[in-house]
Protein backbone atom coordinates (compact mmCIF):
# COMPACT_ATOMS: atom_id res chain seq x y z
CA UNK A 1 0.00 0.00 0.00
CA UNK A 2 2.82 2.63 0.70
CA UNK A 3 4.38 2.12 -2.24
CA UNK A 4 1.59 2.76 -4.16
CA UNK A 5 0.67 5.89 -2.79
CA UNK A 6 4.79 6.48 -3.05
CA UNK A 7 4.15 5.53 -6.80
CA UNK A 8 1.31 7.88 -6.88
CA UNK A 9 2.97 10.69 -5.13
CA UNK A 10 6.15 10.46 -7.19
CA UNK A 11 4.16 10.92 -10.76
CA UNK A 12 1.91 13.94 -9.07
CA UNK A 13 4.33 17.15 -10.18
CA UNK A 14 4.61 15.69 -14.19
CA UNK A 15 0.18 15.33 -13.77
CA UNK A 16 0.38 19.02 -12.51
CA UNK A 17 2.82 20.02 -14.68
CA UNK A 18 0.54 18.55 -17.66
CA UNK A 19 -2.51 20.02 -16.09
CA UNK A 20 -1.17 23.18 -16.00
CA UNK A 21 0.74 23.69 -18.93
CA UNK A 22 -2.28 24.72 -21.05
CA UNK A 23 -3.21 27.06 -18.35
CA UNK A 24 0.03 29.10 -18.63
CA UNK A 25 -0.48 28.76 -22.21
CA UNK A 26 -4.20 29.85 -21.97
CA UNK A 27 -3.03 32.72 -19.73
CA UNK A 28 -0.32 33.90 -21.92
CA UNK A 29 -2.85 33.87 -25.12
CA UNK A 30 -5.31 36.18 -23.28
CA UNK A 31 -2.29 38.63 -22.41
CA UNK A 32 -1.22 38.66 -25.84
CA UNK A 33 -4.94 39.10 -27.14
CA UNK A 34 -5.51 41.76 -24.55
CA UNK A 35 -2.62 43.69 -25.53
CA UNK A 36 -3.06 43.72 -29.19
CA UNK A 37 -6.52 45.11 -28.97
CA UNK A 38 -4.95 48.04 -27.06
CA UNK A 39 -2.82 47.70 -29.98
CA UNK A 40 -5.35 47.89 -32.62
CA UNK A 41 -6.77 51.28 -30.57
CA UNK A 42 -3.66 52.73 -30.22
CA UNK A 43 -3.14 52.44 -33.91
CA UNK A 44 -6.43 53.89 -35.12
CA UNK A 45 -5.51 56.97 -32.72
CA UNK A 46 -2.71 57.42 -34.63
CA UNK A 47 -4.56 56.93 -38.11
CA UNK A 48 -7.10 59.89 -36.58
CA UNK A 49 -4.49 62.07 -35.75
CA UNK A 50 -2.50 61.57 -38.92
CA UNK A 51 -5.62 62.37 -40.78
CA UNK A 52 -6.48 65.56 -38.87
CA UNK A 53 -3.02 67.12 -39.73
CA UNK A 54 -3.41 65.97 -43.12
CA UNK A 55 -6.43 68.10 -43.74
CA UNK A 56 -4.40 70.92 -42.03
CA UNK A 57 -1.84 71.18 -45.36
CA UNK A 58 -3.06 73.11 -47.88
CA UNK A 59 -3.68 70.76 -51.35
CA UNK A 60 -1.37 72.64 -53.44
CA UNK A 61 1.53 72.29 -50.59
CA UNK A 62 3.44 69.37 -52.49
CA UNK A 63 6.58 69.91 -50.38
CA UNK A 64 4.61 70.11 -47.35
CA UNK A 65 2.68 66.97 -48.31
CA UNK A 66 5.60 64.31 -48.64
CA UNK A 67 7.64 66.09 -45.44
CA UNK A 68 4.08 64.88 -43.36
CA UNK A 69 3.91 61.91 -45.35
CA UNK A 70 7.32 60.71 -44.52
CA UNK A 71 7.23 61.82 -41.37
CA UNK A 72 3.46 60.08 -40.85
CA UNK A 73 5.57 56.53 -42.73
CA UNK A 74 8.15 56.72 -39.47
CA UNK A 75 5.48 57.21 -37.17
CA UNK A 76 3.39 54.40 -38.18
CA UNK A 77 6.43 51.77 -38.87
CA UNK A 78 8.04 52.59 -35.26
CA UNK A 79 4.28 51.63 -33.66
CA UNK A 80 3.84 48.98 -35.80
CA UNK A 81 7.73 47.41 -34.44
CA UNK A 82 6.88 48.09 -30.65
CA UNK A 83 3.88 46.61 -30.88
CA UNK A 84 5.38 43.48 -32.66
CA UNK A 85 8.25 43.26 -30.07
CA UNK A 86 5.62 43.76 -27.22
CA UNK A 87 3.38 40.73 -28.71
CA UNK A 88 6.31 38.34 -28.90
CA UNK A 89 7.98 39.53 -25.40
CA UNK A 90 4.58 38.08 -23.45
CA UNK A 91 6.15 35.92 -20.98
CA UNK A 92 4.03 32.49 -20.01
CA UNK A 93 5.65 32.46 -16.54
CA UNK A 94 4.00 36.07 -15.73
CA UNK A 95 1.73 35.67 -12.33
CA UNK A 96 -1.73 36.46 -12.86
CA UNK A 97 -1.65 39.31 -10.75
CA UNK A 98 1.30 41.42 -12.69
CA UNK A 99 -0.16 40.82 -16.14
CA UNK A 100 -2.43 44.13 -15.41
CA UNK A 101 1.08 45.84 -14.77
CA UNK A 102 2.65 44.27 -17.93
CA UNK A 103 0.01 45.62 -20.23
CA UNK A 104 -0.19 49.01 -18.79
CA UNK A 105 3.59 48.94 -19.34
CA UNK A 106 2.98 48.37 -23.03
CA UNK A 107 0.24 51.02 -23.23
CA UNK A 108 2.80 53.43 -21.21
CA UNK A 109 5.33 52.84 -23.79
CA UNK A 110 3.11 53.21 -26.84
CA UNK A 111 1.56 56.56 -25.91
CA UNK A 112 4.60 58.85 -26.99
CA UNK A 113 4.39 56.90 -30.26
CA UNK A 114 0.46 57.74 -30.75
CA UNK A 115 -0.20 61.06 -29.54
CA UNK A 116 2.20 63.91 -30.42
CA UNK A 117 4.71 65.55 -27.62
CA UNK A 118 2.49 68.55 -28.12
CA UNK A 119 -0.72 67.39 -27.45
CA UNK A 120 -3.50 66.53 -30.24
CA UNK A 121 -4.08 68.38 -33.02
CA UNK A 122 -7.07 70.55 -32.96
CA UNK A 123 -8.72 70.86 -36.08
CA UNK A 124 -8.54 74.11 -38.25
CA UNK A 125 -12.06 76.16 -37.81
CA UNK A 126 -13.58 76.42 -41.83
CA UNK A 127 -13.14 80.43 -42.69
CA UNK A 128 -16.22 79.50 -45.02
Amino acid sequence: MKTELAAHLRRLPSLLLLVTAPLHAQDQEIQRQLIQRQQQSDAFLLQLRQSQERVQVPPGDLKRMQELDTRQSGERRRLDTVSERQLSDVKPDTPQELRPIERQRAADERAPLTIPTGGIVQPVENPH
